[in-house]
């Protein structure tokens, strides 16, 4: 095996597609894209945020959120909360065919085209570092399974930071915390 060396890069797989929602002063939604999130405890997620964002300021107003899985079939408004500035666009989140749902845990919105979301509360936000402490788990019946979420049906979409692609989710080639037991 030869092995090829990209210097320091922000590559790594699989990365979630994340939109988040907060409320500004005045209740009106917005959303972004954010490619750099991880569940860092089991109530617990961190997501690198430039300071600069909208959703920046809302945070520092509402210290609530919502994190919401990107899905196969809303790719473009997905992506349109990313390449948008609610800085500059106010209404982005109207613009992009999103319509909030106000959670019943947090003062953040639940975007109704996206049928998963962590309900979550500002922990921390420092050096353009959020971490968020989920107090709530939310997804619509159409994507259960036996009352689990179904992967097949949310249809989550993942981040390829190499070739700045969205891909489709895979497919199941293993059992967690299973399958390596057959090497004890």
């Amino acid at each position: 095996m030869s092995r090829v060396n990209f210097g320091p890069k922000p590559y790594l797989y699989p990365m979630p597609v994340l939109i988040i929602g907060t409320y500004d002063e005045n209740g009106v939604p917005n959303a972004m894209n954010a490619a750099w999130g991880i569940i860092t405890d089991s109530n617990e997620i961190t997501i690198s945020l430039s300071a600069n964002h909208k959703t920046a300021k809302n945070l520092a107003i509402t210290k609530a959120f919502t994190v919401s899985i990107a899905t196969e079939d809303m790719v473009v408004p997905c992506d349109y909360v990313g390449v948008v500035s609610g800085n500059q666009v106010p209404d982005k989140f109207e613009k992009a065919g999103f319509h909030a749902i106000k959670s019943q845990f947090v003062n953040a919105p639940l975007i109704d085209e996206l049928p998963f979301a962590l309900e979550c509360k500002v922990k921390s936000f420092e050096d353009e570092i959020l971490v968020g402490k989920i107090v709530n788990v939310n997804a619509d019946e159409s994507i259960l399974t036996d009352g689990k979420v179904d992967p097949d049906k949310l249809k989550p979409i993942i981040y390829d930071p190499v070739n700045r692609n969205y891909l489709g989710f895979g497919r199941k080639v293993g059992n967690a915390y299973n399958d390596g037991l057959k090497l004890k």
